[in-house]
């Protein structure tokens, strides 16, 4: 067996309790109504402690083009197995006033950041 082989026989699919990143991303986001607000276009992960802290929700624009990123913690979010997307409890309006940034920015993560996104989602940070 090449290890091409080996490595496409490895389960990156999905447990009961564990999905791979490349099966994350990507993956439809929904309001409470149903109505779907983006998809998931990457995940933060704490170097240290190995724990998602954000999801970052790709939302707006036509076909990912002047899409806007926001990040939600990952508490927000909870898988609906029927519809096949994680599903959170904020509405299109309060999205859309949330903390984001553009394609051509970059937020840098730190404590007073985390803060900020948690904080207006009514979470505390850490």
């Amino acid at each position: 067996m090449t290890d091409t082989e080996i490595a496409n026989d490895i389960a990156t699919d999905e447990t009961e309790a564990l999905i791979a990143s490349n099966k994350v991303e990507g993956t439809a986001v929904y309001d409470e109504d149903g109505e779907k607000l983006g998809s998931i276009y990457n995940f933060m992960v704490d170097k240290f402690s190995g724990q998602v802290e954000y999801a970052v929700l790709q939302f707006g624009g036509v076909f990912g083009i002047g899409s806007d990123y926001y990040p939600l913690p990952w508490e927000k979010l909870s898988y609906d197995v029927d519809q096949g997307g994680y599903v959170v409890d904020i509405d299109k309006e309060t999205l859309e006033a949330a903390p984001r940034y553009t394609a051509d920015e970059q937020p840098v993560y730190d404590q007073a950041y985390g803060e900020r996104i948690y904080g207006y989602y009514g979470l505390n940070y850490n």
